[in-house]
């Protein structure tokens, strides 16, 4: 039997498993057929509603500045370019074809029977991108993917895969959403990311999703020796329910992981949002930071870390913001020492803007909304490396928006 039909049969045993943790969906609840999208050549054509969204989730129409540019709408590959040397972009299903070797890597990250949703993609799997940068490529400017929702009540599978070869250096802007017209819908999306000796992967997601949309992200990173994965994720827009808790090895001397995330909650979200770094070398470090605010909706905030070899340092720390009656913050730290030298360290606190500095801001001429917006803007610097101008924008109007609304 071959290697994909095993894989396969894993996950029929796992499909009808329960939600590990969380809310669990009825996937039966989804269309499951897409109607096919025809492809795009040139992104700037599109309905100026979707170019707009797009722009929200830091991907650039026009490809300026891009090394590339994936596209999926619903089942279909909407639009699939290369604009440099060093770097292959492709569908999953098409890497698969022109690399027998991609095989090996194919579910090593994330088990095909970890949960539901695992197994769900792994038998009705529509797509997803691949991104590869050869060894010793420095791919100058960031690739960018969009994985998008344009029919309603449609669920969306893919199974994404990134590798950076040795000595390599990736930045990849992924954003994911749906049609401003679309307000019922499922995402699953299992990624795969392999960072070979030397290799830097910096990866920047985005999730602007419908009102009505659950998002099932399952995501699982391998680190090699001196490699660094450098993780940023951003949602600040309504959510229906969001579950997501990628896991990262760093199987080598040298291998870093830093992953640095913001949550913005509006009333009616519900984010359980997290991530594990598994520390299994000697010398190995990592560090996950997140800023969370919630005005009125849920957000759980999980971090692990697991300590298993010598001389392996890393920390943790989530900071919430309350600013709104009626949200909920709910920070999980846990540390895992598995060796009697590993330091690792956590530092949590959830609360409201103290009075005493917005009236500090008072006094130095700002009046009070401009008092808390400057706090929540610098709350939410979290140094993102890479930034896209137009992100950067977003989180600025956001910030701005609910301030207004919020007050102190």
């Amino acid at each position: 039997m071959k290697k994909q039909d095993i894989l396969k049969e894993k996950a029929k045993v796992a499909i009808d498993k329960k939600a590990v943790y969380g809310a669990d969906i009825d996937l039966d609840s989804y269309l499951e057929h897409g109607k096919e999208d025809a492809p795009v050549p040139d992104l700037t054509a599109l309905p100026a509603n979707q170019r707009k969204q797009l722009e929200t989730i830091g991907l650039d129409t026009s490809g300026t500045g891009r090394a590339g540019t994936y596209m999926q709408m619903d089942h279909s590959v909407s639009h699939c370019d290369v604009a440099a040397d060093g770097v292959e972009i492709m569908s999953t299903d098409a890497a698969l074809e022109c690399h027998d070797w991609l095989t090996d890597y194919w579910w090593r990250a994330v088990a095909p029977d970890a949960d539901k949703y695992t197994a769900r993609a792994a038998l009705h799997q529509e797509h997803g991108y691949f991104i590869r940068a050869l060894p010793g490529r420095k791919i100058a400017e960031p690739v960018q993917a969009c994985l998008y929702i344009g029919q309603e009540g449609l669920i969306q599978d893919v199974h994404n895969m990134i590798i950076v070869e040795e000595g390599a250096e990736l930045h990849v802007i992924t954003g994911c959403a749906t049609d401003p017209n679309v307000k019922k819908g499922a995402h699953i999306g299992i990624s795969e990311f392999y960072v070979k000796k030397g290799g830097k992967l910096t990866f920047t997601m985005i999730h602007r999703w419908g009102e009505e949309i659950s998002v099932r992200p399952r995501t699982g990173v391998v680190v090699e020796e001196d490699g660094l994965f450098i993780s940023n994720y951003v949602c600040m827009q309504k959510v229906k329910d969001i579950q997501m808790y990628p896991s990262t090895r760093l199987t080598a001397p040298g291998a870093v992981a830093r992953i640095n995330s913001i949550l913005v909650a509006p009333p009616g979200s519900h984010m359980d949002v997290g991530g594990k770094v598994i520390l299994e070398s000697p010398g190995t470090k990592a560090e996950i930071v997140a800023r969370t605010i919630s005005t009125g909706g849920v957000i759980i905030n999980r971090g692990h870390l697991v300590g298993s070899a010598p001389e392996s340092k890393a920390h943790l720390e989530c900071h919430g913001l309350l600013l709104s009656p009626g949200g909920v913050i709910h920070a999980v730290p846990e540390l895992e020492a598995r060796t009697d030298n590993a330091e690792l360290s956590h530092e949590a606190a959830v609360g409201k803007i103290a009075p005493e500095e917005i009236e500090y801001l008072m006094a130095r001429g700002l009046d009070e909304e401009e008092a808390v917006a400057t706090i929540v803007r610098g709350f939410l610097n979290v140094n993102i490396e890479g930034i896209p101008a137009s992100l950067a924008r977003e989180i600025d109007r956001a910030v701005s928006e609910f301030t207004v609304n919020k007050g102190a």
